[in-house]
């Protein structure tokens, strides 16, 4: 039956269990607190300019954080309404984006639409934010669109175990093959002290621990609290995360 009141929650209190890496070996569980789940939410919320005058196009799937989770908040934070559709279709998005004012999506979106001739500058126009995710974004993507619309796609990079961790600026510059820098309350740092290596993660967004794993996730925090995420970057000077790889093996189909 719907639940129509609201229930106290703790910070700490469990909200979620998001299964994750069966790619890499044995599905584990991330638990995401009601408090993690908050601050990555508001976080993203000021970091992309949310107002109650957006409206959201909402394409993705929602069995994984990018789209039960980030785009879900920043509009409902935001009193904003969404375009929901149940799975991308080019003539399904086209026809909502003279509607709509953000797009969240994985890089599969945007080649798909560069693909289709519909998609122009025009179609574009009424939008304020496209963001991709969940993927690298081919440089030679990011360019095209760019192109093709006048309007910089915004990366950011996130995972299961922590949400969003970076994210290009809305304001200010969006370097193609960047993530951008880490949000406000996110400490990132290269393990070991090198210039390139794996990066570990801090801060109120970060899970737990994975659900009756305790020694895969005593592994995978260190001695100090930080996350070891097994993706493989580095900083510039600037300041700004620029992923290389992975520490262990991955295959997306």
């Amino acid at each position: 039956a719907p639940l129509w009141e609201s229930v106290a929650r703790e910070d700490g209190d469990l909200a979620s269990i998001i299964y994750t890496s069966g790619t890499t070996g044995r599905s584990k569980g991330a638990m995401l607190s009601h408090g993690n789940l908050a601050a990555n939410a508001v976080a993203l919320h000021q970091a992309w300019g949310f107002a109650e005058e957006d409206v959201l196009l909402h394409a993705l799937p929602i069995f994984h954080v990018h789209g039960l989770f980030v785009a879900l908040h920043c509009a409902f934070l935001s009193g904003a309404p969404m375009v929901w559709l149940e799975k991308y279709e080019d003539a399904q998005v086209l026809a909502a984006l003279p509607k709509s004012t953000v797009m969240m999506g994985v890089p599969t979106f945007y080649t798909r639409l560069l693909a289709n001739p519909g998609f122009t500058r025009e179609a574009a126009e009424h939008m304020r934010l496209f963001i991709s995710g969940s993927a690298p974004l081919l440089e030679s993507t990011f360019a095209e669109f760019e192109q093709r619309t006048g309007k910089r796609i915004l990366e950011r990079y996130g995972m299961s175990e922590a949400v969003i961790i970076t994210s290009n600026p809305l304001e200010g510059e969006r370097i193609a093959g960047s993530v951008g820098y880490p949000l406000p309350g996110v400490e990132l740092r290269i393990g070991g002290g090198e210039e390139t290596g794996v990066l570990e993660i801090r801060g109120p967004s970060v899970f737990g621990g994975y659900w009756r794993m305790p020694e895969k996730t005593a592994e995978e925090f260190t001695a100090d609290g930080f996350f070891k995420t097994g993706d493989v970057g580095r900083r510039d000077a600037d300041g700004r995360v620029w992923i290389s790889g992975r520490a262990k093996d991955l295959i997306i189909s």
